[in-house]
C-alpha cells in the first residue's frame, strides 16, 4: 500500500490463507475496512467433515500429535529428499500428481502434470506444531474457535476460561467464495455451514469436480475462476 499509494486492497486467499482472512477480519475491524474485497478459494474455517489423510491424523489425541511431530514445525522442506523429490516427479509426474490429489481431493487430469516437479519443489512449505493442535482443538470443537490453552492461560489472554469463537457475522467486507465438490479439505458439509454466517456474500460459485488444488493449479481455473475474480475486482475498484 505504501508503494502503490492505495489506501485500500483485494485480499485473495486459497485454503487457510481464506482461514487466516476470516480470523484477521473478524477480530480486527480496522483491518478489514481496509479491504475491497475478500476472495476465498476453497475456504477452511472448521474441518469437521474433512476427509483428507492430513486431517485425519489431526484428529488424533493432542499428546501423541505432540509425541510424533515434537515441538517444532511439521511438513517443512527436507533439503535431503527434496531434490530427489524433484527428480521422481520429474519422470513420474502423473504418479506424483495422483499422491497429491489423493490428499487433496479432485482429479489429476484437472492438473498439468509436467509442472508436478516445479509444484513440489515449493510445497508443502510447512507449518508449526501449535497450528497442528490447533485444528485438531477446532474438529473437535467444531467450531471456528481461537487457540486453547487451558483454562488459566484462556484467562490471561481471553478473560474466559473457554476460547472464544471468531465473529465471522461482523465482517462487513464484501466477501466472494468459491468451493469444490471433491475437496477433501474444506468439505462441502463445511461451507454449508460457514456460508450462511458472511453477512455481505456478494458471489458464491460450487465446482463439483473440484478439489483442493484446483483452485491454484487447475487447468479450466483461469477460465472458469480468474476471470470471475477480475470481473469482481472491476465491479469493486
Amino acid at each position: 500500500m505504501n508503494k502503490t499509494g492505495q489506501k485500500d486492497v483485494y485480499y485473495v486467499g486459497h485454503s487457510e490463507a481464506s482461514t487466516a482472512g476470516f480470523v484477521a477480519f473478524s477480530t480486527y475491524p480496522e483491518l478489514a475496512q481496509r479491504v475491497k474485497v475478500f476472495f476465498a478459494m476453497g475456504p477452511v474455517a472448521t474441518a469437521t467433515h474433512a476427509t483428507s489423510p492430513l486431517v485425519t491424523f489431526t484428529r488424533l489425541p493432542q499428546s501423541l500429535i505432540r509425541l510424533l511431530l515434537g515441538c517444532k514445525g511439521a511438513l517443512h522442506q527436507n533439503e535431503l529428499l527434496k531434490g530427489p523429490l524433484i527428480r521422481i516427479c520429474r519422470s513420474l509426474g502423473k504418479f506424483c500428481g495422483s499422491v497429491l490429489y489423493y490428499i487433496a481431493g479432485g482429479r489429476v487430469q484437472n492438473v498439468n502434470t509436467s509442472r508436478i516437479d516445479t509444484y513440489i519443489a515449493h510445497y508443502p512449505a510447512g507449518t508449526s506444531v501449535q497450528n497442528v493442535i490447533h485444528w485438531h482443538q477446532v474438529i473437535h470443537a467444531d467450531q471456528f474457535q481461537a487457540y486453547d490453552y487451558g483454562s488459566k492461560e484462556n484467562m490471561k489472554k481471553y478473560n474466559q476460561s473457554t476460547p472464544p469463537a471468531y465473529p465471522i457475522e461482523k465482517i462487513t467486507t464484501p466477501i466472494a467464495v468459491w468451493s469444490g465438490g471433491r475437496d477433501k479439505f474444506a468439505d462441502p458439509k463445511d461451507i454449508a455451514k460457514l456460508l450462511p454466517r458472511i453477512t455481505n456474500l456478494i458471489y458464491h460459485e460450487h465446482f463439483p469436480a473440484w478439489g483442493h488444488l484446483d483452485f491454484v493449479w487447475g487447468l479450466d481455473a483461469p477460465e472458469k475462476m480468474f476471470q470471475k475474480i477480475i470481473e469482481l475486482i472491476r465491479k469493486h475498484p
